[in-house]
């Protein structure tokens, strides 16, 4: 009876040491600031700067941007408005369509630094971009 109970407790000490370090090494509890985002992003691939561009904006209430790809013949001034959102590692982004409709796209963050932006889709794809101002 006292094996047991003894196995019983080391079972139980190693199923919670595991949901322990299950929760420390969540990448969702890594916190960004809004702050660290506002500025001009281009997306990088391969190593090679490209031609997308990202523009996080400070407002209030309301965070704003804009994108716009230079491939496209679309420079700064044409770019599409959105609004976005940080919250912890969740980015958010709503499209504002020409023509009055609004899609929203969530990412996750998994780096973030005054240089660097990397988040990746839902289904896995993965953007890089470097800071331009």
């Amino acid at each position: 009876m006292r094996q047991r109970t003894l196995s019983l407790i080391r079972l139980s000490f190693f199923v919670a040491l595991g949901a322990v370090c299950m929760v420390a090494c969540d990448p969702k509890g890594t916190d960004y600031s809004p702050s660290q985002l506002i500025g001009k992003w281009v997306r990088v691939e391969n190593g090679v700067q490209g031609t997308e561009y990202y523009r996080f904006d400070n407002g209030d209430p309301v965070l704003t941007g804009a994108t716009w790809d230079t491939a496209d013949d679309v420079n700064e001034d044409e770019a599409q408005p959105f609004e976005w959102t940080l919250e912890g590692n969740q980015l958010t982004i709503v499209h504002i369509m020409e023509m009055g409709g609004r899609i929203p796209k969530a990412y996750t963050v998994t780096g973030l630094t005054a240089s660097s932006l990397l988040f990746k889709d839902n289904y896995g794809q993965k953007f890089e971009y470097k800071r331009v101002n």
